[in-house]
């Protein structure tokens, strides 16, 4: 924002030598205290008017250390990562089949379920203090399952089954926390907050690994106690910066530019982290080589504090050193200030449909589209063919209408919606809970974290991809149901190929599309939920859309569970003290031919829901464009 010039002092300069309204001779001069005392005045108010730009960047300053801090809570609490980690250590300890240890994979899941209960909690009680129940929940669930494959105490099943639970309900509340800080702080570029944050969720299995070898590369159970304490070390880190959040007041425009350059740098950056990550916390080191790199890793999580400042000083350069250089707007804009206005009208302001489910025609007539998107939607309707009724029957009419939780399930969309998801983020998620074992039934237990953290970074380049959309929306425009669409076709694909071939290429490959897959679908998801299905809306309608984590978790796991203890009483086996082991490609070749047809379904699910809201986004855009243009 350039400061204003004042030109107090030279306008009383120039008058004084042209026109003296008070003289009494013409060679009366003017007072040297009037003079002065006016720039004094001018003196004044230019140094008042650098105050309050001082105090305006400091209260933005610290809203990207609240951005850092939610980075680091994001990278340190995505412990469910790491469950196939330790999870076939957990097996034996417990002496407990393969059905059981889905139980309690199950179980972390099923901590999703009561994610509502986070937002209860902020009602009554500050952000930090939700934030340090997350942890103690984190240090309690993890730490006492630490003690229990330590053989220091012994806790029944279904005692450590809550274990599991508590623990998973810790990363919901984590996830709730973060989620409200980037809203809070960053109001005008919640999109690219929010998914710039939580892709850093995927790789807590790096960075879990990397911290595992610079301690004891030779343990798996020290997975479960980095699981308890790092996310209560990073509350601490994180307490100052969200206990000093400054009171924003609306950006100006080019305050909003500069703030998406910034997350442009920061979205590079975290690449050139993910990358890092991924050559070097796939792999087991030696502990002081480890200690290096995580060293490496722990700097390119701070460094991101160095970039809104590098952005800053260059601003206060230009204002101390350039103020008489008038620099004009940028062409690069990723979030425009209008356009923000306008998708702030269009899904809040709109007035609600008169038969309630969002059909009416009348709607699709607004701003002057209405022959462009009837016809429109008539010509997909006709090339749908069979499918056209399908297609066709209560379409939603715009994006953002509010929908209430008994109108949500009467939506054709919403279930279409829920069943790609179903089948497709879930089912990955399900995926990663196996990779220990999946690995082990191979032949390949020594690459375990190594596949564990292939999975979490890809699914961390996939959930970064999924801002992708909002930053090519001025060159390129397509719906975010059809992003879904392409998202979900590496799934199928990668179950494909790991039902063809068991080799380590194979397994490699397959992981990798399901992590990226996976990622995507995870972080694109709240974005469609509240286009949808309405904004205000959105807290109550995604927590009703995930309760499918669990349920394909129990469902899915279940399934894998069943054909591997199949397979353990009629093919190659082998025991390991209280439990036998799978071992061989029948142990989950047809697991995966059964998650390749699931998959195939959810991929159907998105097809048809991309047609039915297509007209929707095309409206919207076309109305957004028509107005900013």
């Amino acid at each position: 924002m350039r400061p204003r010039r004042d030109h107090s002092v030279s306008s009383s300069t120039s008058s004084s030598s042209s026109y003296k309204p008070f003289s009494i001779s013409s060679d009366t001069k003017p007072s040297p205290s009037s003079s002065s005392s006016s720039q004094q005045k001018a003196l004044r108010r230019v140094s008042y008017y650098k105050l309050a730009v001082l105090v305006f960047m400091a209260g933005q300053s610290r809203k990207w250390m609240i951005l850092v801090a939610t980075i680091w809570i994001q990278a340190f609490t995505g412990t469910n990562f790491d469950f196939s980690s330790y999870s076939s250590v957990l097996k034996s300890v417990l002496g407990i089949s393969q059905v059981q240890l889905n139980y309690l994979a199950t179980a972390s899941d099923l901590g999703k379920v009561f994610g509502w209960s986070s937002g209860l909690a902020l009602m009554y009680f500050p952000l930090w203090v939700v934030l340090f129940i997350a942890a103690f929940m984190g240090f309690v669930g993890y730490g006492l399952q630490w003690l229990v494959i330590r053989q220091i105490i012994v806790l029944p099943y279904f005692v450590m089954f809550l274990l599991c639970l508590l623990a998973g309900c810790s990363i919901c509340w984590f996830n709730t926390v973060c989620f409200v800080l980037c809203i809070r702080n960053f109001p005008a570029n919640q999109p690219l907050a929010i998914s710039l944050t939580v892709s850093f969720n995927g790789v807590s299995a790096a960075l879990y690994n990397l911290a595992a070898d610079a301690i004891d590369s030779s343990s798996t159970t020290i997975y479960l106690i980095l699981n308890a304490v790092i996310p209560l070390f990073t509350s601490v880190a994180a307490l100052i910066p969200i206990l000093r959040q400054p009171s924003l007041d609306p950006l100006p425009p080019d305050g909003v530019r500069r703030d998406s350059v910034i997350f442009l740098f920061l979205n590079i950056l975290a690449v050139l982290t993910g990358i890092y990550l991924l050559l070097f916390g796939s792999s087991s080191f030696d502990t002081a080589t480890a200690r290096v790199f995580l060293a490496g890793a722990i700097f390119l999580l701070i460094f991101p504090l160095c970039i809104p400042g590098i952005v800053y000083a260059r601003d206060w350069f230009r204002r101390a050193v350039h103020s008489n250089i008038r620099i004009e707007g940028s062409g690069f804009i990723l979030v425009d200030v209008d356009d923000l206005e306008l998708l702030h009208k269009e899904l809040l302001t709109r007035e609600p449909s008169i038969n309630g489910n969002g059909s009416l025609s009348h709607l699709l007539v607004y701003n002057g589209a209405s022959a462009q998107s009837l016809s429109f939607r008539n010509k997909s309707m006709e090339c749908t063919g069979c499918c056209g009724t399908l297609v066709g029957k209560d379409q939603l009419a715009m994006l953002g209408e509010e929908h209430s939780a008994r109108l949500l399930v009467r939506r054709l969309d919403f279930w279409l919606y829920y069943i790609a998801y179903f089948c497709g983020g879930t089912i990955g998620l399900v995926y990663s809970n196996n990779l220990g074992q999946i690995a082990q039934s191979l032949g390949q237990s020594s690459n375990t974290t190594t596949l564990v953290t292939l999975y979490s970074s890809f699914s961390f380049f996939g959930r970064l991809l999924s801002a992708a959309p909002d930053y090519i929306r001025a060159k390129f425009y397509f719906a975010r149901t059809g992003w879904l669409t392409i998202a979900l076709l590496p799934t199928p694909v990668a179950f494909i190929l790991l039902s063809a071939s068991s080799g380590t290429m194979a397994l490699h490959a397959g992981t990798a599309l399901i992590g990226l897959s996976s990622g995507f679908i995870f972080a694109a998801a709240v974005s469609i939920t509240s286009e949808l299905f309405g904004p205000n809306s959105v807290g109550v309608n995604h927590n009703i859309l995930i309760t499918n984590i669990p349920l394909g978790s129990l469902v899915y796991g279940f399934l894998a569970a069943i054909v591997y203890d199949a397979n353990v009483s009629t093919g190659l086996s082998i025991v390991t003290s209280d439990t036998i082991v799978c071992m061989g490609r029948n142990c989950y070749f047809l697991t995966f031919v059964w998650w390749a047809c699931i998959s195939v379904l959810g991929l159907a699910s998105s097809v048809l829901l991309f047609f039915r809201t297509r007209h929707a986004y095309d409206h919207f855009e076309h109305n957004r464009s028509t107005q900013l243009y």
